[in-house]
């Protein structure tokens, strides 16, 4: 079995990467759909972001990306539950794993290889404010939040650049998928 990381900041494709790697037949998880549901069943944990009982993730956001004890406390419930679930992924086949905070949690040593997605700040910045309806402070709040592409990508096997059109990012992956992991899908 091989674990492929994909990794890359907020708003800069990893979703668009992972839905063209599951129409090519990998199989593909995403640690954020992962983290919400853990977060779903610790919302106790979470008090002031509840609304009707469930988890408002954008009160949460707000919270978090505001207040960097909170951030860190949500990290340490989180990071432990997707490293185990991680742990205990069993196939013969290639895997990706989308994990936006795979140097943040420091979960390296869990994959084989590492794919970073790159994107232009502003690049990022658009789409993250559109995407999640958020005035430009706020989506660069989130964005500050993260380490710098410039710090995670001489971490990473590959980088896949995404600045363009949704085709040029498909034939990027497939270039990278036939180079690295076809011989082991």
């Amino acid at each position: 079995m091989t674990k492929i990381a994909i990794v890359g900041n907020i708003a800069s494709g990893k979703s668009t990467v992972e839905e063209i790697l599951r129409k090519k037949g990998f199989q593909v998880y995403d640690t954020d759909k992962i983290a919400h549901k853990i977060l779903e069943e610790n919302k106790e944990l979470f008090p002031q972001a509840l609304v009707d009982s469930k988890i408002d993730r954008k009160k949460l956001a707000s919270i978090v990306f505001n207040d960097k004890e909170q951030l860190k406390y949500l990290e340490s419930v989180i990071h432990p539950k997707v490293k185990e679930f991680i742990e205990n992924i069993k196939t013969e086949e290639t895997v990706f794993v989308s994990i936006p905070q795979l140097f943040e949690a420091d979960m390296e040593s869990l994959f084989d290889k590492i794919i970073f997605v790159s994107a232009p700040v502003d690049v990022r910045l658009e789409r993250l404010m559109k995407r999640n309806n958020l005035t430009k402070e706020e989506a660069m709040t989130r964005i500050d939040a993260q380490m710098s592409e410039e710090e995670k990508i001489p971490r990473c096997d590959y980088v896949i650049v995404n600045d363009s059109t949704k085709d040029k990012l498909s034939a990027n992956v497939n270039h990278l998928v036939t180079e690295s992991a076809e011989g082991d899908h």
